[in-house]
């Protein structure tokens, strides 16, 4: 598939904004992600059979046209094959029409991505860890998430509300105030669109393509390396010799007690139990949506400080590593 390129003076940015969505919008963003995660385990099932299968007729001595034909994955194949049996299978006959059609294809695309860096990885011609065999996403561990390339996307005037196809308008938590002047303003334009489901939260991520100056750096002909660490958020040294200390904030030494005495009074509740398949009682999911909270809440001021702590003129020839 061939890369997007932006237009001479642009660049591809992400704005991200939390959600408020009532009962209702929180219910169809749940279906749509539960539709992206169906199409993903149907695809990887579709041609992962035509595998089994093979391997099952070479065992009967069967070999070369004998055998049957390969399942494609590239992403056209797969949208094919789903729209000829969304009506007739029964895993989505009853309801595949209660969601946008981009719910489906996330999942489709992730499934066509993950099969084509399997067959990469195993070729050798991709960089990183060996990658496994595509497997099927379990209801109970996946993560929420739906991406729109078509139909209405966009952000409202009123700077408090983003349209999304099937989902209608959707009040966001914070004004997109940011986003909205520049497509007013004509310097930006939305590509897609993303839901997700983090840290207790509803999230909207636009992809913008963003007219963009270029900056010029303050020290051009100054490289800088970073070196992220636990006592120190990060050690900044540029190649004149300079050597700057950026401290660690320690978010979790600061919410540790909150977390300890809501940790004690989770563990004083009825909680779940799998073995004799005990549900948790309503004390128990209020103590923990309670501790979930302040977790949420240091997670969100780790990013923050990650992204908000390294200096905005930095140069643009920085060399970046990092230890763990």
């Amino acid at each position: 598939m061939k890369k997007f390129q932006p237009q001479p003076g642009f660049v591809v940015q992400a704005y991200r904004f939390a959600l408020d969505p009532n009962a209702a919008q929180e219910q169809a963003l749940r279906s749509h992600c539960g539709a992206a995660r169906a199409a993903y385990n149907w695809a990887v099932g579709w041609v992962s059979a035509s595998w089994w299968q093979r391997r099952a007729e070479e065992s009967y001595g069967l070999a070369g046209p004998e055998l049957t034909e390969w399942r494609p994955w590239s992403l056209p194949a797969l949208r094919k094959a789903f729209n000829q049996v969304k009506r007739s299978d029964p895993r989505f006959a009853d309801w595949w029409a209660e969601n946008s059609k981009e719910a489906y294809n996330t999942g489709l695309a992730n499934a066509a991505a993950a099969f084509d860096n399997y067959a990469k990885s195993k070729r050798g011609q991709r960089k990183g860890g060996r990658m496994g065999v595509p497997r099927r996403k379990s209801k109970h561990k996946a993560r929420l998430a739906c991406r729109f390339t078509t139909g209405t996307i966009r952000v409202e005037p009123d700077r408090r509300h983003v349209t999304l196809p099937r989902l209608g308008t959707i009040r966001t938590h914070e004004s997109t105030r940011k986003l909205e002047r520049r497509i007013a303003g004509g310097s930006a334009r939305i590509l897609s669109a993303t839901v997700r489901f983090e840290r207790g939260r509803w999230f909207v991520s636009f992809q913008v393509e963003v007219e963009r100056a270029e900056r010029t750096p303050a020290r051009p002909d100054v490289a800088v390396g970073v070196d992220l660490g636990v006592k120190c958020l990060a050690v900044l040294a540029d190649s004149q010799g300079e050597i700057r200390h950026v401290p660690n904030p320690a978010h979790y030494d600061t919410a540790l007690n909150a977390l300890k005495r809501l940790s004690r009074r989770v563990s004083r509740r009825q909680g779940p139990d799998r073995r004799t398949g005990q549900t948790p009682s309503k004390r128990w999911l209020k103590a923990n949506t309670e501790r979930n909270r302040v977790h949420h809440q240091v997670a969100n001021l780790r990013t923050d400080a990650c992204t908000n702590s390294l200096p905005r003129s930095a140069p643009s020839t920085a060399r970046w590593w990092s230890k763990t």
